[in-house]
């Protein structure tokens, strides 16, 4: 899509004041409200994002306007350009940390707006701390307004590095504050504990789910987590870089598994925080190697320094979700790996093609 189109259909893809809101977001705003009166509307901070644009898409299916805002700092318009010209979707490019001006009803607040992965919180600290705390508090503010449900995209970082395993909702966690980690770690650990605050002062209807680790189409090959790195190195033909000795554990989810327990806590009645994750636990080393051998790559393993308070081991205890929600992954680790596998051949197919289409471009015409 031509950014003439984008922009056809986004409020603005510009950054834009704090606040007041823009007359042109003003307006958007409105007739958004206008043409979709009768419908439930959700607004989704991150909704640019891996997960966000998952949800923007369950949320269409289930008859809701939906309102995405991100300001694309990890977020991407690709992730949702196929949503442009829907009349029951907007895209606000906003940063969640300022002023949000949203007229008209509000049914739900999903606040998934943060970096999420390593890379990305070590070169964004302050934007992680400030989506954390600040966003949080912007949007639960909102949520009261409208008297809305809000619902707190957490994460089982807040557990550190664990000293209790698998990881159930009453463990209090092993963080390190003050680490390179912190930023993230302990962003989400408050945004949990404002939540919790405006649910017992304000009776703002919350929902807290941590989210363990997720895998699918829209991830970022240079997010700098272990599938899209280990895809991406091992279509290129390149080492496939694992940390310390790989005896450390993940436990990996599909995106459209978590998307569904999304929904399922969004719908419950269930304030504290609820894991949603796959317990189907394994190494990292083990993973480098099912990579491998699904992509067919010659790559070799090679083995870097851990870095500072990577978690050994990481499984969730779901018993909460099973029990609560009737909620369990359905999709194997196979079967979500081929499908994001088809993705990840695409973008690599693009990054090859790149270089090409900057040199066809420069040539001269004549």
């Amino acid at each position: 899509m031509s950014q003439e189109s984008r922009n056809e259909y986004t409020m603005e893809i510009t950054p834009q004041p704090a606040a007041p809101a823009s007359l042109r977001q003003r307006s958007a705003l409105r007739d958004h409200l206008i043409r979709n009166q009768s419908m439930k509307r959700v607004l989704i901070t991150g909704g640019a994002g891996f997960l966000g644009s998952h949800l923007c898409e369950r949320f269409l299916s289930e008859g809701y306007a939906v309102i995405c805002m991100d300001n694309l700092i990890t977020g991407s318009l690709d992730n949702i350009e196929h949503l442009f010209g829907r009349e029951d979707f907007l895209f606000m490019n906003q940063d969640v940390t300022e002023f949000i001006h949203v007229p008209g009803r509000l049914d739900a607040i999903l606040h998934f707006a943060s970096p999420a992965s390593p890379i990305d919180y070590l070169e964004l600290p302050i934007q992680t701390l400030k989506v954390g705390s600040l966003g949080t508090h912007k949007a639960l503010g909102l949520a009261k307004a409208k008297n809305a449900r809000f619902l707190l995209a957490s994460t089982s970082e807040c557990y550190g590095d664990p000293l209790v395993h698998p990881q159930p909702e009453s463990y209090w966690g092993n963080v390190n504050p003050v680490g390179p980690r912190g930023v993230y770690d302990e962003a989400k650990r408050f945004a949990e504990a404002m939540t919790m605050a405006y649910h017992r002062f304000h009776d703002v209807q919350t929902r807290i789910i941590r989210i363990f680790n997720t895998y699918g189409p829209r991830m970022r090959l240079n997010d700098g987590r272990a599938l899209p790195a280990f895809m991406g190195q091992a279509m290129r033909g390149e080492p496939i870089t694992v940390f310390g000795d790989g005896s450390q554990t993940r436990s990996f989810c599909y995106v459209d598994d978590l998307v569904e327990g999304i929904w399922r806590l969004l719908n419950s009645d269930e304030p504290e925080p609820t894991n949603i994750g796959n317990p189907a636990e394994m190494t990292i080393l083990d993973f480098a190697k099912k990579v491998v051998e699904l992509t067919g790559s010659a790559s070799e393993i090679i083995f870097k320094d851990l870095p500072m308070d990577d978690p050994k081991v990481r499984q969730p205890d779901i018993t909460k979700a099973k029990s609560i929600l009737g909620w369990g992954p359905t999709v194997d680790l196979d079967t979500g790996l081929r499908r994001t596998l088809d993705y990840f051949r695409g973008k690599v197919a693009d990054e090859r093609d790149q270089p090409a289409a900057k040199a066809a471009s420069a040539v001269p015409k004549g």
